[in-house]
């Protein structure tokens, strides 16, 4: 693996984590998150919207 793939690799998992925090934020303070942090752990903003509280 070259550097660059090593490189591009940890910079999706960042995304990914960095997306999966901003949501979990913005549930927990009742609100909706941005349309891209639910797309970056790849879900439709659109699906996520419909899921209802418990």
């Amino acid at each position: 693996m070259g550097n660059r793939r090593l490189f591009s690799a940890l910079g999706d998992l960042f995304t990914a984590f960095g997306g999966a925090v901003a949501a979990s934020r913005a549930v927990e303070a009742g609100r909706k998150p941005r349309a891209d942090d639910p797309r970056k752990l790849g879900m439709d903003p659109a699906i996520f919207n419909r899921i209802g509280r418990f």
